[in-house]
């Protein structure tokens, strides 16, 4: 029983939270330079931890529905479920089990919108990776996978602040074209990574026009996806194993450190 409980939670990738991390700190920011008075961090801290475990479930979930897959691609022989076996029964069980805490704290100590914001994610993943539907296996991958998630993790925190729209529309329209950039990188698609590019600095271009986001906020945003990137990209050429280590090591580890600290400053300090 421990192999099985060590497997599950080894599945949920726990350092991918940095993702969902990141996301917030850049809606934090705007609180933080708007002079927003966050009277509920813990709420916020709260909210942080149930989006980062419901990411944990879903990439269990990915797992589950890629484990066919991920069996004949040598790049992907740690993953969870290809080291140890663990019958389907264990892993379902697993995913609903921890998808309804999640749900069920959040519907009791939360507002509603932002439940409604985690089953959109709920819902965008199911797509994506669930057949017969299976979005990841067709054209609309990049529209749906890294890109719509990354405007999700953003209005979760937003709505916590108590709008919304605390993040300019503009910098959401940024931030999903950025990750979806990213996406088309990791894939090693990149004719169509380099026109999304183009298309997010023209975006961002507009967004530092209208001066609505600042260099920190910038920094925060694009950074670390440029940092991660730059590996991505030399995987294109170089050996992609030890580029895509590094760029896992940086951008799930080293960032995730930085941000949690700076998070807690905004939510404290």
């Amino acid at each position: 029983m421990s192999k099985i409980i060590t497997t599950l939670l080894k599945s949920t990738r726990i350092s991918w939270s940095s993702k969902t991390v990141n996301m917030f700190l850049l809606a934090l920011t705007y609180a933080y330079f708007s002079n927003l008075t966050i009277s509920n961090p813990l709420q916020i801290l709260e909210g942080l931890i149930l989006v980062s475990t419901l990411w944990g479930a879903l990439y269990s979930l990915n797992d589950l529905t890629d484990l066919k897959f991920d069996k004949e691609d040598p790049e992907k022989q740690n993953r969870a479920f290809i080291e140890n076996s663990i019958e389907r029964k264990w892993i379902l069980t697993f995913i609903i089990v921890l998808i309804s805490i999640i749900f069920i704290g959040s519907i009791l100590t939360l507002k509603i919108d932002f439940t409604i914001i985690m089953a959109l994610m709920v819902l965008n993943q199911l797509l994506y990776t669930v057949p017969p539907i299976r979005l990841k296996d067709t054209v609309l991958a990049p529209f749906t996978s890294t890109a719509t998630n990354s405007v999700l993790r953003i209005a979760s925190c937003s709505v916590l602040l108590g709008d919304l729209f605390l993040v300019p529309l503009s910098v959401y329209f940024f931030m999903y074209t950025a990750s979806m950039g990213t996406y088309l990188i990791y894939k090693g698609i990149p004719r169509q990574a380099s026109l999304v590019s183009v298309v997010s600095g023209a975006i961002l271009i507009y967004v530092l026009y209208l001066g609505e986001i600042n260099l920190i906020q910038l920094a925060i945003a694009i950074l670390p996806a440029i940092i991660a990137g730059i590996p991505l990209y030399l995987s294109l050429f170089l050996n992609k194993d030890n580029m895509s280590s590094l760029a896992d090591i940086l951008y799930h580890q080293v960032a995730l450190v930085f941000y949690l600290v700076c998070i807690l400053y905004i939510l404290f300090f």
